[in-house]
């Protein structure tokens, strides 16, 4: 019967003898188990980051680009050629089942003023989806109405950054504000959006009428020119018809003959946005096996200082052996130090990486989340590594002969 309580007092005994020995084994498994705590931690916090990026842009988007102009052979590019109207919403609106809401927008650059302070921002014509399109609530006011859209009335909302920079700590609402020397009525305050994907600050915008931008700001070229129609499908699972009957509708309103080429794009947005979230996913991975290397690598480490404490010990091996120890009793020992060292190296490990995740965070300004699966992971693959490089030289420990064990000098 193996004693096991009596085989780790003599483990442990062994490992207090060689203090700094130990001390230096433990250290590969200590930066393996950090490194890979820390490394899934940023991998985590920038999948959360562009999750949350993805989702402030609106969730089942499908965007709506003009066609391309050919000038001297050469093509433009989606949106160059004016092919798009106000029109064309309405249409998609009424007619496409699967499509919840629509937004166009016409968009352009203006100086903002309100007293003595002046922004340049970005100010999209649109109508009251798009709030619904882009899943974006209000933090005070209202939005505009249908009736806005078609009296053109001289209306906006504003987003956080041309709040702060405009009026500071005073409530905009019911305040006057100029854009191209036409006085705008300040109704609603957006809620705060943050960043984009592509590192955009979505709170610095004005939202005013569509018709107001095209009648009294912008002015078009075409009747009911819109830039950019924004269409919000029912259902992730809808987008894929919502996309197929947008199209349909488009080419028989725009009188596109079989063979021609469309003058108009349809983008699924959202799943571009979560190719991005895929790719953040998989860096996770990457970062997490990379940072694995190093428990193997530490795990090697014990593996050779076992190997030489076998050498170092044979005249001991011999003793417990003469004395009765059986083959199972020594390769326990020499596996319970090879385990004790990697579970102490773990937790060492596991404190150094939530410390590590935490500086990191703080002077990288890099958002890091742990996640207890990390840690548990981890702290289990540390121990898998001390039982598994611990076996070689506990087996060959246990293989000594006794009597030439004895001999050794």
């Amino acid at each position: 019967m193996i004693n096991i309580p009596s085989t780790i007092k003599i483990s442990l005994r062994a490992l207090k003898v060689n203090k700094m020995r130990s001390a230096l084994t433990m250290l590969g498994i200590i930066i393996g188990v950090g490194a890979v705590i820390t490394m899934l931690a940023v991998g985590r916090g920038a999948s959360q980051k562009v999750s949350e990026q993805i989702a402030s842009i609106g969730s089942n988007l499908l965007i709506i680009l003009p066609g391309a102009t050919t000038a001297g052979g050469v093509r433009m590019g989606a949106g160059t050629q004016p092919t798009l109207t106000l029109g064309d919403a309405e249409a998609i609106t009424k007619e496409c089942p699967s499509v919840s809401d629509v937004a166009p927008d016409l968009s352009g650059i203006a100086q903002v003023v309100y007293g003595n302070q002046n922004w340049s921002t970005g100010i999209r014509g649109t109508t009251p989806g798009i709030l619904r399109v882009r899943d974006w609530p209000l933090a005070s006011g209202r939005s505009f109405t249908e009736q806005d859209v078609k009296s053109a009335t001289k209306v906006c909302m504003l987003g956080q950054t041309v709040v702060e920079n405009l009026f500071g700590s005073i409530d905009p609402i019911g305040k006057i504000v100029r854009m191209k020397k036409v006085p705008f009525t300040v109704i609603g305050i957006l809620d705060r959006k943050g960043q984009s994907p592509m590192g955009q600050d979505q709170d610095d915008v004005v939202y005013i009428p569509v018709t107001t931008a095209q009648k009294k700001l912008f002015g078009t070229t075409f009747p009911g020119m819109v830039r950019v129609i924004m269409v919000k499908a029912k259902t992730m699972e809808d987008l894929k018809p919502a996309e197929k009957q947008i199209t349909d509708l488009l080419k028989q309103r725009h009188r596109i003959r079989l063979g021609q080429e469309n003058d108009f794009t349809v983008r699924n947005l959202t799943q571009v946005m979560q190719t991005a979230e895929q790719a953040t996913r998989v860096m996770t991975i990457l970062l997490g096996a990379i940072a694995s290397v190093s428990l193997i690598v530490g795990g090697i480490g014990i593996m050779n200082i076992m190997l030489v404490s076998v050498t170092e010990r044979t005249r001991e091996i011999g003793i417990r052996m003469a004395i009765g120890a059986k083959t199972w009793d020594i390769r326990l020992q020499f596996i319970i130090e090879a385990l004790t060292l990697s579970l102490m190296g773990g937790i060492i490990g596991i404190v150094i990486g939530l410390t590590g995740s935490e500086i990191l965070s703080i002077i990288a300004g890099w958002p890091t989340i742990v996640s207890p699966l990390s840690i548990f992971l981890a702290f289990g693959f540390s121990g898998l590594v001390g039982i598994f490089f611990g076996f070689y030289p506990a087996y060959k420990a246990s293989l000594l002969n006794p009597i030439e064990a004895l001999r050794y000098e």
